[in-house]
């Protein structure tokens, strides 16, 4: 099935942030349907870095040509701002959808951006956002990869802008709505009464972020289509990678720690390293 065609089903679909192979892996493995490509987390992981536009598009296409290499799961790849004016943008997109994604998001900041979560963001005019996203819509081969248009307006223009520009990138063309940073519950309810059942909605869950965390399940009840919760896997790895770092460092060994982390056996039987060898095996002559 399709993103496009999953989106008009219930339940809300929910997508895991990931950064690389092995956390997608993972995350296919427990059962999601998808993934979020989160450029915060490749910032966070890659660069060790914030969200502040450093990451560029060719680190973005290579994690997902990697990432399409490794599972079969739809992934929504964070585009930023495209990278630039309309011609960059439809440039990202023919990157992206060649690397293997299924829905490229892309925002109307201005570049270079940040987390849509910081403070001080700026934006580009609504007419060059509604540009950027007719001219990915052009750019791209198949209708079947999806645009979800972002905006950050709600904390530099106000909720009512918001709206406006949401209105202005749905008529150009969007096939998804990202409304970043809904301060409240109000807000966020606001959002999908007024969107909601017109195109699908997207909601970002962002741990000690603008937006208050709610359930999947109360998201649907609300009218949003799709939740991400982009780098939850990245908070969660940094204090396991602090506490472990620490530990080998007073100790000077991992014995202390190892009732928190796989052995040799136990990681190679996560990643599939015994399917594998026989795989190789099949093909060497050495299976008999």
């Amino acid at each position: 099935m399709s993103l496009r065609a999953r989106l008009a089903e219930d339940p809300i679909l929910v997508a895991p942030g990931v950064y690389d192979a092995l956390t997608a892996a993972l995350a296919a493995e427990a059962g999601f349907e998808a993934l979020y490509l989160s450029g915060a987390a490749v910032a966070y992981t890659r660069l060790g870095r914030p969200d502040i536009g450093l990451t560029s598009a060719t680190e973005m296409a290579d994690t997902m040509a990697l990432i399409a290499d490794r599972v079969s799961l739809p992934v929504i790849i964070d585009a930023d701002t495209g990278f630039g004016n309309a011609l960059n943008a439809q440039r990202t997109m023919r990157m992206y959808e060649r690397a293997g994604a299924a829905a490229l998001q892309v925002e109307d900041q201005s570049y270079p951006k940040r987390c849509g979560h910081l403070a001080d963001k700026s934006l580009i005019p609504q007419a060059e956002m509604a540009g950027k996203i007719g001219a990915m819509a052009e750019a791209r081969a198949s209708d079947e990869t999806l645009i979800i248009a972002r905006t950050d307006a709600i904390a530099v223009e106000g909720i009512d802008a918001a709206f406006a520009r949401a209105e202005a990138y749905i008529a150009a063309g969007a096939d998804a709505l990202f409304i970043e940073a809904p301060r409240s519950g109000d807000e966020m309810t606001r959002v999908a009464q007024t969107f909601g059942g017109r195109i699908p909605l997207l909601a970002n869950m962002v741990e000690g972020g603008a937006t208050p965390i709610s359930s999947a399940e109360d998201l649907q009840s609300m009218g949003f289509s799709i939740v991400i919760f982009p780098g939850g896997i990245v908070r969660a790895l940094a204090k396991t990678a602090q506490d472990y770092y620490a530990s080998l460092a007073q100790n000077g060994s991992n014995r202390p720690f190892g009732d928190r982390m796989f052995d040799f056996g136990g990681l190679n039987e996560v990643i599939g390293t015994p399917e594998m060898l026989a795989e190789g095996r099949k093909w060497d002559g050495s299976d008999g």
